[in-house]
């Protein structure tokens, strides 16, 4: 099932264009192609006044896990276990200053398979605390480790 339409530019670097996520930086583009499984997913929040109802998940690849967040519909059509490709999109900090992964506008999301993919909980790339690059101003740079795990999805114990 695919969602959020729009024609998401090529890039992304990695192997075959396909970004990983220990990768991502925080960028105001979209410019993350990348494939994951989602391994928790919050229930889906009360219907907001005026607001497109927002759900996050837990996602992760072989080399690092993220916060995901689903949009509208996507809230619905993805579950623990679903493998997702990603096209176009953005890795930012969205409401309440949390750094997460999310298709955004122009981005695509769409599920490719399920249960069959390799995986690490660690590091939590949404869970990095990120400043400006001396050197330039323009890029971001890891500064320290809030959590290694996911402090919204803990582990189990």
């Amino acid at each position: 099932m695919a969602h959020k339409g729009g024609d998401a530019p090529p890039t992304g670097g990695g192997r075959n264009g396909i970004m990983q996520l220990k990768d991502l930086v925080p960028a105001a583009t979209n410019t993350v192609n990348t494939t994951f499984i989602v391994l928790d997913k919050a229930a889906r929040p009360a219907h907001a006044h005026g607001r497109e109802e927002t759900c996050l998940s837990l996602v992760a690849d072989e080399t690092a896990a993220a916060h995901f967040l689903l949009w509208g519909a996507e809230c619905d059509a993805f579950e623990p276990g679903d493998i997702v490709r990603l096209t176009g999109g953005i890795f930012s900090y969205h409401r309440g200053n949390s750094l997460v992964l999310r298709a955004g506008k122009r981005g695509r999301v769409e599920k490719v398979g399920e249960f069959t993919m390799l995986f690490v909980e660690t590091p939590n790339m949404s869970e990095l605390r990120w400043g400006r690059d001396p050197a330039d101003p323009r890029k971001m740079v890891q500064e320290a480790v809030v959590s290694h795990y996911s402090q919204v999805f803990k582990p189990p114990h």
